[in-house]
């Protein structure tokens, strides 16, 4: 096992990878910018080391002073956490060339996996079904136009870098399509570096469904269940479910059955997210995450895992020690991603903590890092706290967490909590039938 890991990232997810850390008895380095000095990450860890001014380019995404970092304070290990450098192959393969461990997948899958036409050239040949479209990049409009009357239109226009919904567009006829297909090309060279564009069908009423895995450097692959993220709002998930309202167990075994198959073959190690689109009762393949997700505490919640426990445990080379007939799925899991943005306008909201109260009782958890007096700063995502909430079924679920977001209290900034309640008390929700594109219908009908 680990002596020491660095954790390199910031906020709430940093403080759940140190108490993973505690849990077994590994202490922790945290890394951080000269805004989040006063942090709790900071505050939490056995010892800090400031790697840069406010900007994450100067910072987090600082790859010497991270490394330094780890030099000087004798990690043997780094944990990326997700967003910044949590998929950057180039960051993976350097902390090995420097003896250290990368607690994650390896370069080469990084890689595969990061490259979205890759993925789903690499996933495609191993049987995983897809979103019909074009076979590689789209390099030319009459390439775009050819193959967007072969699959019928509307297409999807999408950046093969990146994520987040930046550099994607729809052209919903052949008018639209020279367009979009400038504008996501546009998109993907301004936020990737990039421009490189492939085209999709573009389903019109799928539903976001995911599978976690996890797979260890022996050959073991097993499946943790789905993930329901179709509440979205451009791109960006905005609450989670596992498992999907939609999704009989039935149906969760096959998906999870090809899933961990293809996996299998190709090598994988440690933790992942496989993306699909699912609608008419078909599932599509999209992309892969080769690293933890945001939402990995209800995946936790309905199957009694510590996934960030299991990535330390996987890198340092232990065996799963379980089989797939060992995963028993129990209850219903909702997670809010709770925002420091405006509610109605969704601009950001930095600024200082006046009082913050998470809400508790049997079933909740709140993975946070503000605090009263904390500073919010405006560099970062806006991401400032994960409600949690678990129950024996989904609509026990649903009225714990409208009980929850009832006490959360954050005062001094504004954040997403109200929209999170008007969600949970449409019928659509309640019903457990929305799409994709349910929420930014909501939120335009609502304003």
């Amino acid at each position: 096992m680990f002596n020491k890991i660095l954790i390199a990232n910031r906020g709430e997810i940093a403080l759940r990878i140190q108490r993973a850390c505690r849990e077994m008895g590994i202490p922790t380095v945290a890394v951080h910018s000269t805004a989040d000095a006063e942090a709790m990450h900071v505050r939490f860890a056995d010892e800090s080391v400031c790697i840069g001014p406010p900007p994450a380019r100067d910072s987090y995404l600082n790859i010497p002073a991270i490394l330094a970092a780890a030099t000087i304070t004798g990690a043997d290990a780094i944990h990326p956490g997700y967003g910044f450098l949590s998929e950057n192959a180039s960051f993976a393969e350097m902390v090995e060339a420097h003896g250290l461990t990368f607690i994650g997948p390896s370069p080469a899958h990084m890689r595969m996996m990061g490259d979205k036409i890759a993925a789903k050239q690499s996933m495609g040949a191993l049987g995983v079904p897809l979103v019909p479209g074009s076979d590689g990049e789209v390099a030319t409009l009459d390439e775009a136009r050819k193959i967007a009357d072969e699959v019928g239109y509307p297409v999807l226009i999408k950046a093969t870098a990146g994520g987040g919904g930046r550099g994607m567009k729809v052209a919903n006829d052949p008018s639209e399509l020279e367009e979009a297909w400038h504008v996501a090309r546009t998109e993907a060279k301004s936020a990737f570096g990039n421009d490189a564009v492939y085209l999709e069908k573009y389903l019109d009423k799928p539903r976001h469904v995911e599978l976690q895995v996890l797979a260890d450097a022996h050959g073991n692959v097993v499946h943790l269940g789905e993930r329901d993220c179709s509440m979205q709002r451009r791109h960006q998930k905005v609450l989670e479910e596992a498992g999907s309202p939609a999704i009989t167990p039935e149906v969760r075994d096959q998906l999870g059955a090809t899933a961990t198959a293809a996996l299998a073959k190709i090598g994988y190690r440690n933790a992942g997210t496989l993306e699909f689109l699912y609608q008419d009762g078909k599932f599509a393949f999209i992309e892969m995450n080769t690293r933890l997700q945001v939402e990995h505490p209800i995946t936790e919640a309905i199957c009694g895992l510590d996934l960030v426990r299991e990535q330390i445990r996987i890198a340092a080379g232990h065996a799963l020690g379980y089989t797939q007939s060992d995963i028993k799925f129990r209850g219903h899991a909702i997670e809010c991603r709770i925002n420091a943005e405006d509610p109605e306008t969704f601009l950001p909201t930095p600024g200082t903590v006046e009082a913050f109260h998470a809400p508790g009782g049997l079933g909740v958890r709140v993975d946070s890092a503000l605090y009263a007096g904390c500073k919010v700063p405006p560099y970062y995502d806006s991401l400032v706290a994960k409600l949690v909430v678990y129950a024996p079924t989904r609509l026990e679920a649903i009225a714990r967490l409208r009980r929850s977001l009832e006490e959360f209290a954050v005062v001094g900034i504004s954040t997403t909590v109200p929209l999170h309640q008007r969600i949970v008390a449409e019928p659509d929700f309640i019903a457990g039938d929305y799409t994709i594109h349910w929420l930014e219908k909501f939120v335009n009908r609502t304003r």
